[in-house]
């Protein structure tokens, strides 16, 4: 049985049940921190696989004290699997990363995401962590923000992502799960990181409409957040993945990824 803290858009891929600050689905409890809840604990008793997802919040992560504190109730468990991010390397001014580079996060968020990491691997649990690209797929990506008007097709000099669709995600975990590894840390990303306008102007075209004007960072209408993610830029290398748990991802770039959520 599948568990996840933090039913979210790549816990829902897996079904099973899990927790939601609002838990409005179906299969969904409760959990906004703090001591875990009596019918958590009883669906704990029952998982095998422990998905989280939760992000740190004011820099610590709650859910790793208090798993701490309750170890007892998770000590049958075959699989963990922390969803952390690739901003914990901070930037690397758009030359490649693997999981041996040096992390050196440049934002408070991507701090907090090491710290989580280093909490969660120092549980006496089967722990892997899976440091994601930025994640595309059904309902979140590109082409619907173009569809919507709400792109921006926006240019800062030397800046690439990397990303990965939400099925390669999936396969990647249900590898990890098949071929446990305790301890190890997973970059998951496709092969070909890429700027972001160079994205907008490749689902443009895929939809048969004109792409947004082309304008620079410093005119993006950005949030905090959004505007955090320019100040790194990085190549993430995928290559353990496709070594140690699959042969192939189904979506190699945005391009195969892009094409298939045309419809």
């Amino acid at each position: 049985m599948f568990f996840s803290f933090g039913y979210g858009y790549v816990a829902q891929s897996f079904g099973g049940t899990g927790t939601s600050r609002t838990a409005k689905g179906k299969g969904q409890l409760i959990y906004n921190g703090g001591p875990l809840s009596k019918e958590i604990l009883e669906e704990i008793e029952k998982a095998k696989y422990i998905l989280i997802t939760i992000s740190p919040q004011n820099g610590r992560d709650i859910l790793a004290e208090t798993i701490q504190k309750n170890l007892s109730y998770f000590r049958h468990i075959k699989w963990v699997g922390y969803i952390s991010s690739t901003n914990v390397y901070g930037d690397y001014q758009g030359e490649w990363v693997n999981e041996e580079s040096a992390t050196k996060p440049t934002s408070e968020y991507g701090l907090a995401r090491l710290k989580a990491e280093r909490d969660w691997l120092g549980l006496d649990l089967p722990v892997h962590v899976f440091r994601l690209a930025g994640i595309y797929g059904p309902g979140r990506n590109v082409l619907e923000k173009l569809k919507n008007g709400t792109a921006q097709r926006i240019f800062k000099e030397g800046v690439v992502f990397s990303r990965i669709h939400l099925s390669d995600i999936h396969h990647v975990i249900q590898a990890s799960i098949k071929k446990p590894a305790p301890g190890r840390i997973y970059n998951v990303a496709d092969n070909l990181p890429a700027p972001s306008h160079e994205v907008i102007t490749y689902g443009a075209k895929l939809l048969g409409i004109e792409p947004p004007p082309l304008i620079s960072f410093e005119e993006a209408d950005l949030s905090p957040l959004g505007r955090s993610f320019y100040q790194d830029s990085k190549r993430v290398c995928n290559k353990r993945i496709l070594k140690e748990l699959i042969s192939t991802l189904k979506y190699p770039t945005y391009r195969e990824g892009l094409k298939s959520l045309i419809n």
